[in-house]
């Protein structure tokens, strides 16, 4: 083909300035080929990956990573199963178990996985919900068999059976037992059954696993205190659930914790609370509007400076916030500095309590149940949904407004350490721009001998100027330190 000759040319500008067009010289296109992958790009280089071949490629899009956090991420998709059960009222107690061959089984008193095949699968549901993904019955709707739910993509079950080098899932339900195994995400055996005696009683579900060596990329060892933290969180959120940890090994004492709270929120609050010194009982609240529910137990301490607001949507840990921690954050500053201005310790009326001074010492829970939470992502880290902002500054204000205003000695303390934190963080201010006057002095091109005074306010500072050291001397020991330099 004719490739005409192109060549560098000057273009008139904007204000007179010539532009030169340039284009790739031959040799530039030929360099741009042979970095090109060789082969063409049709329709047989896009790959298609069915069923869970596609969470064993990318592992880290499901479970954040093929590392401990990973491997303990597993456990908490069938736990976070189990607690489903148990807030839709039908589960009271979870055995986690560490075995000594590496894997973990997670057992619930429910009422099992459905075992009658899927209308559109044409097999069993306990093989749908293993082995496809997308299927649970959280999903919402009037088909929906939870009104709210932790687990709510369906494919936590799927996931840990895709990253499972083996899979056992016992059913009891309806006075049998169900039996099914799996390798790497397919099913090795069909769902087999047999009776139970007719004395027994036992319903439920029991997933054991054994995380695949070929995707981990670190030892497969579930680290006991990790997963134990994690219960004691659940037990705390769900006071009628009884959640037990057991751990085997071959050559020692078997490890076994047993975490039931009754308290609730409020002994959750009062234990994170153990070693400081309160200066109320923890306050407790719960609202429910529009189908969400808003718990919230709070406390503040005369030892701590600093807060400590954790937040659960559907009993998981949104480490990373979300609306729920935003309008429990923005309602508490709004409701405490009201009673200030009202109490009129603020002298200042420009001056108010920002959120750091109202929070200073304070210790809080809030737990919200969402019929439809929006998560961030399979792992859940944040809480999207703008209605709960707005649910729970009501909640926070009309609650609390109540609480406080029937109990003024509490309203007291919280008021004393709110302006406490502020007078201490407008003295620090005054001292970090005390230090840097000093500094600009120090560097100015004022003698090296002057002796500064302790008064910022110039109207009232005196300066002397002294010939020699000597009277220099008599000068600074007769001066008032307070305004004479």
């Amino acid at each position: 083909l004719f490739r005409p000759r192109v060549v560098a040319a000057a273009v008139p500008g904007r204000n007179g300035v010539a532009v030169r067009a340039f284009m790739a010289s031959t040799a530039a296109s030929d360099a741009m080929q042979e970095k090109r992958v060789a082969g063409e790009y049709t329709a047989a280089n896009v790959q298609v990956l069915e069923a869970l071949d596609g969470v064993r490629k990318r592992p880290g899009m499901y479970i954040g990573s093929t590392g401990p956090r990973g491997l303990h991420h597993l456990v908490y998709e069938i736990l976070d199963n189990a607690v489903d059960e148990a807030q839709a009222g039908y589960a009271t107690e979870i055995n986690v178990v560490f075995h000594d061959d590496n894997s973990v089984s997670v057992t619930d008193n429910g009422r099992g996985i459905p075992t009658d095949i899927h209308p559109q699968t044409k097999k069993s549901c306990v093989e749908t919900v293993l082995t496809l993904m997308h299927a649970g019955g959280k999903f919402g709707g009037s088909t929906s068999s939870y009104s709210v739910a932790g687990g709510l993509h369906g494919v936590g079950l799927s996931v840990v059976n895709a990253l499972s080098e083996a899979l056992e899932v016992t059913v009891c339900r309806d006075g049998k037992e169900y039996r099914q195994h799996y390798s790497r995400g397919k099913p090795l055996t069909t769902l087999s059954s047999t009776t139970l005696p007719d004395e027994s009683s036992r319903q439920g579900s029991c997933i054991r696993f054994w995380p695949d060596k070929e995707i981990f990329t670190t030892t497969i060892e579930f680290d006991f205190s990790t997963i134990s933290s994690r219960i004691r969180e659940l037990a705390f959120l769900n006071p009628e659930l009884t959640i037990t940890l057991t751990k085997e090994e071959q050559d020692a004492q078997v490890q076994h914790n047993e975490y039931c709270y009754a308290g609730g929120l409020v002994e959750y609050v009062a234990w994170l609370n153990n070693d400081k010194k309160p200066l109320h009982d923890p306050i407790a609240f719960r609202k429910e509007l529009d189908g969400i529910i808003v718990d919230v137990s709070l406390q503040w301490c005369s030892d701590s400076y600093s807060d400590t607001v954790l937040g659960y949507a559907n009993s998981i840990r949104t480490v990373d916030g979300g609306t729920h921690i935003e309008g429990l954050k923005t309602s508490l500053t709004r409701t405490i500095n009201s009673f200030a201005k009202k109490s009129k310790i603020m002298k200042d009326k420009d001056i108010s309590l920002s959120g750091e001074h109202v929070r200073e010492g304070m210790t809080c829970i809030i737990s919200v149940k969402v019929p439809n939470p929006e998560f961030e992502g399979q792992t859940k880290t944040r809480l999207g949904n703008p209605e709960v902002r707005r649910i729970v500054e009501q909640s926070v204000q009309e609650n609390l407004t109540e609480y406080l205003e029937l109990h003024p000695d509490v309203l007291d303390s919280i008021l004393s350490k709110s302006l406490n934190a502020l007078k201490a963080a407008l003295a620090a201010k005054r001292a970090r721009e005390l230090v840097r006057t000093k500094s600009v002095l120090k560097s100015s091109s004022l003698p090296g001998k002057l002796a500064d005074c302790a008064s910022s306010n110039p109207a009232e500072s005196e300066i002397f100027i002294v010939e020699g050291d000597s009277a220099g001397g008599s000068a600074k020991q007769g001066r008032d330190r307070k305004f004479q330099v």
